[in-house]
């Protein structure tokens, strides 16, 4: 059962840290085994040089992961990080950044997703990214 967009960016606000809130992540579309976030671009998350921080992306793909196995499940339930794995492939300036998780596997206890990160100005991938989940709930 997929939730709207809406329902998605209220987890984003209320379920997590402050400093997560503080990417300005939406939530952008939704499927059943998926979510689209959009990072935005910030020259706060930027490093020197003008990069977007690897941290920010990794944080990114961490919390579409989240909103992708709530919009299968129908709400939010409470889960934990159990590994991620992220490969960058090119520098992203002046972009706001696509984030698609997309669930491979999806089980009572564990949930795996494989996420891609693409610079929506250029539509360049800049990394992938790989998560698994343990649900708590």
């Amino acid at each position: 059962m997929t939730m709207t967009t809406t329902e998605a960016d209220k987890i984003l606000s209320d379920c997590f840290a402050p400093w997560v809130r503080a990417l300005g992540l939406s939530v952008e579309a939704l499927g059943e085994d998926r979510a689209i976030l959009r990072l935005p671009w910030s020259t706060e998350l930027a490093r020197e040089g003008g990069g977007l921080s690897g941290q920010a992306l990794m944080a990114a793909a961490d919390t579409a992961t989240v909103i992708a196995v709530s919009a299968a499940q129908g709400a939010f339930v409470p889960m934990t990080t159990v590994q991620q794995s992220t490969s960058f492939q090119r520098a992203v300036a002046d972009s706001d950044v696509l984030i698609q998780a997309v669930l491979t596997k999806l089980g009572r206890r564990m949930a795996f997703a494989d996420i891609t990160m693409t610079a929506e100005r250029s539509g360049e991938l800049a990394a992938r990214a790989s998560t698994v989940y343990a649900l708590l709930g």
